[in-house]
């Protein structure tokens, strides 16, 4: 397999600033959009640009992390039992991504992903009081969020992705949180689920660290940015462009998906 050329150093680099601004603004690790962009508008091999971008999900999650703990929008509660269940499972799920095609199942989380936002989107629109008190932790169903987080865990790891949007759309829909605060606890949460999904794919083979380390140039100080917009944002505009991003997002990988 080919390594990463030097003319496709700024395409990289691009794609990190873009992909780490929105990774800040809606607390997600953002493998979903530079998996098919790297290999679209870097011509990255499919291989890396699959797995290549989590140790960059790790640096632009953190970097959001640091804005939104200032803010004091965590729950403890669900951050600790989501990773204590939500680790081993995204463990579990890289190991099985040798051996499982990954193309109907990527066509399948795209399809969630467009559905989850199309009914968020309902659900925004409809409901024109925005209650923006936190969830506490006595709020937290343990045993769903448990169920959740090994559902999450486990196809983050295969699909070689931080699984933040799939876990705040879980939070926003299921966890009835405000949507800072679940994209807060999402964000987190990207950071620790891409650790052990880095180290994974990296044991496998999968990662090329010189894509990683130019996605972590850009996109470390894209991601406090990002996550700056997210927190001085009214609720309502970010809650709708939340649901119009995972519309998009759905229906710009079943394209890709398909078509490659």
């Amino acid at each position: 397999m080919e390594f990463l050329q030097q003319s496709q150093y700024l395409p990289v680099l691009l794609i990190g600033l873009i992909v780490g601004y929105l990774s800040g603004l809606l607390g997600k690790g953002g493998s979903a959009i530079s998996t098919p962009a790297l290999q679209i508008f870097a011509g990255v091999n499919p291989f890396f640009a699959l797995a290549s971008p989590l140790p960059a999900s790790i640096t632009s999650t953190l970097s959001a992390t640091a804005v939104y703990s200032k803010e004091k929008l965590f729950n403890k509660r669900v951050i600790l039992l989501s990773a204590a269940f939500g680790v081993p499972a995204t463990i579990s799920g890289s190991w099985l991504s040798s051996y499982l095609p990954g193309k109907m199942l990527m066509i399948m989380t795209a399809l969630f992903i467009m559905i989850t936002g199309m009914s968020l989107m309902y659900s925004f629109m409809r409901n024109k009081p925005h209650d923006e008190t936190t969830v506490s932790s006595e709020q937290v169903p343990a045993g769903k969020l448990l169920i959740a987080a090994l559902f999450i865990g486990f196809l983050s790891g295969l699909l070689a992705n931080a699984g933040g949007i799939l876990f705040s759309s879980f939070f926003i829909k299921k966890l009835k949180m405000p949507i800072k605060q679940a994209l807060a606890c999402a964000v987190v949460l990207s950071a620790i689920l891409s650790v052990p999904g880095a180290l994974t794919h990296w044991w496998l083979g999968h990662i090329d660290w010189n894509i990683a380390l130019l996605l972590s140039l850009t996109a470390f100080p894209a991601s406090y940015l990002g996550a700056k917009t997210a927190v001085k944002m009214k609720t309502p505009a970010l809650e709708k462009l939340f649901a119009l991003t995972l519309i998009v997002f759905g229906v710009y990988d079943i394209f890709f998906t398909i078509m490659k």
